[in-house]
């Protein structure tokens, strides 16, 4: 090492820029392998405003805010997007059909080795067409990442599987049992939460419950400590059918107790989070407006809803969207142990 730069050297020093060089030239290739699959598949790529009325309105998310200053003087609060989706969602509602989105979204209160405060989410959307053909989608893509990187095999933390076959469909009351040994459907009986049966039911499977927990904390916890590390370990797991209460933007399955909603996993980590959309704007603001009281009950704040996302909501047809985190695949394909390996102007 150069005994000019320090111990923590910046990712512009050229020894560092060498280690990580190899990653970023896959990320190149992968990405330009994904435009040209897209492309040759109907899509039309955008580009949505970073500039948002509002970032998003999921309870745990957490979002930059900025200050617009207009010509005169008056000033206003913007958000900077977590998600490209209220932007996209509007696009189908002018009369695009099959869109996507190489977009740059910005977080708060995320680092780590699979977060950093910026990254890209590939975010598709197809009017008009079946929930399941983002399933599809997505092992399409896994087997053009690693074909574009050269590889026959994902990693993550000693975890492999194999891109090229074809991912297990898992329900989430089918992984709470095989995990957890949870009947998580028996704690949803007549659509309501019974949170009491899940906190026994979580005790019992060795997970710490707080007095103050809700039933969707209890969950989120079972999920991260007994059943993520489990998905998609030799081949890639589609996590299927979401409670209602966990999918906000989503509509509801025939049993509706669940949503149309997955998530696409590989080597315990997730990469993907897709919904058949709710097109049902009272029913959306209801939601959004209960995301955002939990929001203001745990941290002590909330977000404006996007009005006039609600209005074009009302016109929107039928369609299935997805985001996938880029920087987790390319980790994925290249064996990178830590998302900065993989992002060409990574955060000090």
């Amino acid at each position: 090492m150069p005994e000019s730069y320090p111990a923590a050297s910046p990712f512009w020093a050229p020894h560092v820029h060498a280690d990580r060089r190899p990653f970023l030239l896959a990320r190149g290739r992968i990405v330009a392998a994904l435009r040209a699959w897209f492309a040759a598949n109907g899509f039309i790529e955008v580009e949505t405003g970073v500039l948002q009325a509002s970032p998003g309105n999921e309870t745990h998310l957490h979002a930059l805010a900025t200050t617009l200053a207009a010509p005169d003087g008056a000033s206003s609060r913007l958000y900077l997007r977590t998600s490209p989706e209220f932007a996209c969602k509007k696009l189908l509602v002018a009369g695009e059909r099959r869109i996507v989105e190489f977009a740059k979204v910005l977080r708060n209160r995320e680092r780590g080795p699979l977060h950093h405060p910026e990254f890209t989410l590939v975010e598709w959307y197809r009017a008009d067409e079946p929930y399941e053909t983002l399933m599809a989608d997505c092992a399409a893509i896994l087997a053009l990442a690693a074909k574009a990187a050269g590889t026959q095999q994902l990693i993550f933390r000693g975890l492999s599987a194999d891109p090229f076959a074809e991912p297990e469909r898992l329900t989430v009351a089918e992984a709470f049992a095989r995990f957890a040994g949870i009947d998580l459907l028996a704690t949803l009986r007549n659509g309501e939460p019974d949170r009491d049966g899940l906190s026994r039911a979580a005790r019992a499977a060795g997970i710490r419950v707080s007095d103050d927990d809700t039933w969707g904390d209890i969950f989120s916890r079972v999920l991260v400590e007994k059943i993520e590390r489990q998905l998609g370990i030799g081949r890639a797991t589609i996590l299927d059918r979401y409670p209602a209460g966990q999918a906000a933007l989503a509509r509801p399955a025939d049993d509706r107790r669940v949503a149309e909603r997955f998530e696409l996993y590989a080597c315990g980590v997730e990469l993907a989070n897709g919904f058949g959309e709710l097109t049902d704007a009272a029913e959306q603001r209801r939601r959004l407006e209960r995301e955002m009281a939990e929001k203001e009950r745990i941290y002590g704040e909330r977000y404006p809803l996007d009005e006039d996302f609600l209005a074009a909501l009302a016109a929107m047809p039928q369609a299935c969207g997805i985001a996938l985190g880029l920087e987790r695949l390319v980790m994925l394909v290249t064996g990178a142990p830590r998302i900065d390996k993989v992002l060409w102007n990574p955060l000090p």
